[in-house]
């Protein structure tokens, strides 16, 4: 695995050169590539999008929860650990109706 001098992330091969995923830097390849182990991509199913406009949100949820703004019982949530590591994680709710976002800490 090779990280970029400019930024710390990960780089990939591509066209023959490592080029950095986060800024686009590219360096010549340091190790040797029998050393590199590729991975199979992940499916979509696995994949979470977070940006503001994303369309979905994480998972729907399996258990009752209800949208204050529109009182539809239906979003999709994301879990992330906001606190320190004895704390409980903190599930962020998106509303599928109205998008409305909210958070819930157990």
């Amino acid at each position: 695995m090779q990280f970029c001098d400019d930024c710390g992330s990960m780089m990939k091969k591509q066209d023959g050169v490592m080029v950095c995923t986060s800024c686009g830097a590219s360096a010549e390849q340091t190790v040797d590539s029998e050393e590199f182990v590729s991975t199979t991509e992940q499916s979509g199913e696995e994949l979470i999008e977070t940006e503001e406009d994303a369309n979905f949100e994480g998972k729907p949820t399996d258990d009752d929860v209800t949208c204050e703004d529109c009182g539809h019982g239906e979003a999709w949530y994301t879990i992330k650990q906001t606190g320190s590591a004895d704390e409980p994680p903190t599930r962020f709710f998106k509303c599928k109706e109205c998008g409305n976002r909210w958070r819930d800490y157990n």
